[in-house]
């Protein structure tokens, strides 16, 4: 302490800046509006008690606490989405949302909230057209029923229709054969059970569920290009669906000027979509069976 005409000086540094309480849990979350249109992810991102607010919701929720699998549907799915895969409403999601500080727009619509009208081949399709798939069994079990599906998928002939069974509307899976030919109907039977059919309308072939592959002719070019800005990972050893997600965990850290190589067993066909939807460009080296690289990098 220092004394300076009859004044009491402190040595001792003054805060001059504003108390922040940092576990307010409404901090993060103040200014952002919702709507049925919202994807999961910035709400996840703005606010981290908004997971647990979320699986509390509905018991299909609770794979969101697998970070990669969070990675995987968060960014994807609205929270209009999610009230089909959860067997709710908008309103609850809303309702559990809104206390921690976000600010609810109800007034806005999502663009497929109307229902769909029965489309012609469901009006005019017999009982020999339909090819039944129930993978409830195999998502009970903790199992990825992807794989299944798509081999089903690839047995599908012209005019015939693939019924999936499950216990919510595979949105993923619609938008994926949507790009490869098929339209889609969903009938939500009830709360526990949904029938997704999917009709072959287009001439295609099995191999056309194959995503279209770069060539490999320019790898070396593009590889050049990065230098050492290169991050790899080995996804080899992994059993689906860990490599499909361990390479998106991967890339939402990538730096913009990086690219990923990717060490893998087979081309997944899966990923290539995502990557689209996501901004990324991609070359593909198939190395032998079982051995297949490929460089992955923002567009």
């Amino acid at each position: 302490m220092k004394k300076a005409a009859g004044l009491v000086l402190s040595t001792r540094p003054v805060c001059l800046c504003k108390t922040f309480s940092t576990n307010n849990p409404l901090s993060n979350t103040l200014n952002m509006t919702i709507n049925a249109d919202t994807k999961i992810a910035p709400i996840l991102k703005q606010n981290a008690n908004a997971l647990e607010a979320i699986v509390s919701i509905s018991p299909k929720f609770e794979k969101l606490r697998n970070p990669l699998l969070r990675k995987l549907m968060a960014g994807r799915t609205t929270l209009a989405e999610a009230s089909k895969l959860g067997g709710c409403s908008v309103d609850d999601f809303f309702k559990k949302l809104e206390p921690l500080g976000f600010e609810i727009d109800r007034k806005t619509q999502t663009a497929d909230e109307a229902k769909k009208p029965v489309p012609s081949f469901i009006a005019l399709l017999k009982k020999e057209q339909v090819i039944e798939l129930d993978i409830r069994p195999v998502i009970s079990s903790g199992s990825d029923p992807l794989n299944i599906i798509m081999e089903k998928v690839k047995s599908v002939k012209l005019g015939e229709v693939l019924k999936i069974i499950n216990t919510f509307e595979p949105t993923p899976l619609i938008r994926l054969l949507e790009k490869k030919g098929f339209e889609s109907y969903v009938d939500a039977v009830n709360n526990n059970l949904i029938e997704t059919y999917f009709h072959k309308k287009g001439k295609s072939n099995p191999d056309e569920i194959e995503a279209a592959q770069p060539a490999a002719s320019d790898w070396d070019n593009v590889l050049k290009n990065f230098g050492d800005k290169i991050q790899k990972i080995d996804v080899r050893h992994l059993e689906m669906p860990q490599p499909m997600l361990t390479i998106l965990d991967a890339l939402d850290r990538l730096e913009n000027d990086t690219a990923l190589y990717v060490y893998h067993k087979r081309i997944p066909v899966f990923l290539l979509p995502e990557l689209a939807q996501r901004g990324f460009d991609y070359r593909i080296k198939e190395i032998q069976d079982g051995e297949v690289h490929l460089l992955i990098f923002k567009n």
